[in-house]
């Protein structure tokens, strides 16, 4: 356990690292989610305010969640394009922690980064609309973390493919846009959408944020629902991931990084 806390601190130094080391990209990154979010909630008021208006609280839950699931899903992949490129992979794969337990590490730090980056995002959005919500750290930081997971198991997935076809620049860009159908899916609507990542959690988190439903007053059916599928596509990710190292093993992909 203290040697992945040393592996764990050593990855998330890297990665603030790189972020305080290139704050164009870093900055851009969110100034483009605010300015998307501005788009959608001006625009909308000019054209149907009083619909804008009742669906804000929704709109912000989503922009938050989506803000934190592009980093989460997306960070893994990018990780291993990078490290290919800078020809540090197959380092990776011969180093005493194995491959699995560094991007296990990997997959931690991008999660608090992706925790940052939301909750910078949540701040500028509420400021912008003077909108109140009800923000119970009990409450919040449970959801998001299993609402999370589940598109992580799909990181991992592509972080494979990634290690197997190199660059998957816009396979990724691809998924960017199937998460925003995921987050305003309307789960209560069509309770069969739950079963899809990311919805069950967008859907309990918009209910705890603007309703102020607290964890403990969910239904136990809705909260295990999303533990099962937090847990289902983060294994189900995690053995493609598996997979795909053991093919670029046999192929001796890794000796050409």
């Amino acid at each position: 356990m203290s040697s992945f806390r040393r592996l764990f601190s050593g990855v998330v130094r890297k990665r603030l690292l790189l972020l305080r080391r290139y704050p164009v990209n870093t900055g851009s990154e969110l100034l483009g989610l605010y300015v998307f979010f501005a788009v959608v909630v001006f625009g909308g008021h000019a054209v149907a305010a009083p619909t804008i208006t009742d669906t804000l609280p929704g709109i912000i839950v989503g922009f938050f969640l989506f803000s934190m699931a592009y980093v989460a899903y997306s960070g893994l992949s990018w990780d291993v394009m990078h490290e290919a490129q800078w020809g540090t992979l197959e380092q990776l794969v011969v180093s005493p922690y194995g491959l699995g337990r560094v991007m296990a590490a990997k997959v931690a730090a991008d999660l608090l980064v992706s925790v940052l980056y939301g909750g910078i995002l949540l701040s500028m959005m509420l400021v912008t609309t003077g909108k109140e919500m009800s923000i119970d750290l009990l409450t919040v930081v449970p959801l998001v973390t299993l609402s999370l997971l589940s598109v992580v198991g799909v990181g991992f997935s592509f972080a494979g493919l990634a290690l197997l076809y190199k660059r998957i620049e816009n396979v990724l860009l691809l998924a960017e846009f199937a998460l925003v159908p995921l987050v305003a899916a309307p789960a209560g609507a069509v309770p069969a959408l739950k079963l899809l990542p990311l919805v069950e959690g967008t859907y309990l988190l918009r209910r705890a944020m603007s309703h102020g439903i607290r964890l403990w007053e969910f239904p136990l059916v809705d909260l295990g629902l999303l533990l099962l599928t937090a847990v289902s596509y983060l294994a189900l990710g995690y053995l493609v991931f598996r997979a795909c190292v053991r093919r670029a093993r046999r192929d001796g992909l890794f000796g050409q990084y």
